[in-house]
């Protein structure tokens, strides 16, 4: 039986689909045999923005984007098998995360709901894979936030017996893994971490992000915009905790600026502080919940923002900031590897969630599996 998987992420940065082509065999380190990525073409990327918010004929967009998500995850299926050599016959399973549009654990009914748009079926047609999604409902329905599921792979890469160590995804929202030497794995989302970042620089510089954080640097923070920022009641919460743009969107950011007097500033000095704000979200985070980590390991688009990571280092002087891979593991490769590790999980009928981690009822096989 094939020891190969796929994972297909596109997070809530929205900037494309990442995929990985791993070896999953037991008792030996994961292997990356072929990483892609493949960016949103405009109009999908302005579809997938529009539903995270109530519009009209939602339904209608709704199954349209999942078709042309789907058919944009088959091209970077296409692309891995390429890069490899393989045929399809060679992959036991996808891992098709989907696109968060929605994230709502826990709320209205009690039981609430977490929303990826997805459409396995025509993926299967397309790849001739079976394909696992749909990976964070089963959590929610037994009672937890269905977020962060990464914590759990982080634990089996990251973990070392002779180190305090905590991995951090910046994509567009920030979470943390806390991987003690004793005790039990925690994870838990921060707050926004590219999300607010990426907007802002886009609509003052017309850039889909800032590269490196070069025009954060050139900024100064304002405190008092700061101040207000972290004033968000999210960032006290204890965990299990997670959120999304449901929460952190560019409307909390315009009550914000107005809160703080701040809608005339410098576009650059709300970049910089913008960032200050995922730094200091982050790092305060885990002083709260694990003050001896000796190393912080980095992962998502986040790791390439060298202001962002000098912000880091700063505020956590007493260990080491890098990215993962300094591990074994290229930052950009880590979430999509991710969700090929729950690919096998699923397909092995293993638990995949961590309940020290969603606040789940109990460990949960998750996934549905659409047939080839």
């Amino acid at each position: 039986m094939s020891h190969l998987y796929i994972g297909l992420m596109s997070g809530t940065s929205m900037d494309g689909v990442d995929g990985v082509l791993a070896d999953l065999r037991p008792g030996q380190a994961l292997r990356v045999v072929a990483h892609a990525h493949r960016p949103f073409d405009p109009a999908l990327a302005a579809a997938l923005w529009a539903l995270n918010s109530p519009g009209d004929n939602e339904l209608h967009h709704a199954a349209l984007a999942a078709n042309a998500l789907a058919r944009g995850c088959a091209e970077v299926v296409n692309e891995l098998l390429s890069l490899s050599g393989l045929p399809t016959s060679a992959v036991r399973a996808i891992g098709a995360h989907g696109q968060t549009v929605r994230h709502r654990p826990r709320e209205f009914d009690g039981t609430g709901y977490t929303l990826q748009l997805n459409n396995p079926a025509l993926l299967a047609e397309l790849a001739g894979i079976d394909v696992v999604s749909d990976f964070r409902s089963r959590d929610v329905a037994a009672g937890g936030q269905g977020a962060p599921l990464v914590p759990a792979f982080h634990q089996g890469l990251f973990r070392r017996p002779d180190e305090d160590v905590a991995v951090l995804n910046l994509g567009g929202i920030s979470n943390l893994t806390l991987l003690p030497r004793q005790g039990s794995t925690l994870g838990f989302d921060c707050g926004p971490a590219n999300a607010l970042m990426d907007h802002w620089c886009q609509r003052h510089t017309g850039a889909a992000f800032d590269a490196a954080g070069a025009w954060a640097a050139t900024g100064q923070v304002l405190p008092t915009l700061l101040s207000a920022l972290l004033a968000e009641p999210f960032f006290a919460l204890p965990p299990p905790k997670s959120t999304g743009r449901d929460l952190f969107h560019p409307a909390w950011l315009t009550a914000k600026l107005a809160a703080a007097l701040a809608t005339d500033a410098s576009p650059a000095d709300v970049q910089a502080t913008l960032l200050e704000l995922t730094a200091r979200s982050c790092v305060d985070a885990l002083l709260r919940h694990a003050p001896t980590t000796q190393a912080l390991l980095v992962c998502g688009g986040g790791a390439l923002n060298g202001q962002l990571m000098r912000r880091l280092q700063a505020l956590l002087p007493q260990a080491s900031v890098q990215p993962t891979d300094a591990r074994g593991l290229p930052a950009m490769q880590v979430e999509a590897a991710a969700f090929a590790w729950l690919a096998q999980a699923c397909v092995t009928r293993q638990a995949g969630n961590l309940v020290s981690v969603t606040g789940a009822q109990g460990p949960r096989v998750l996934g549905s599996i659409t047939p080839a």
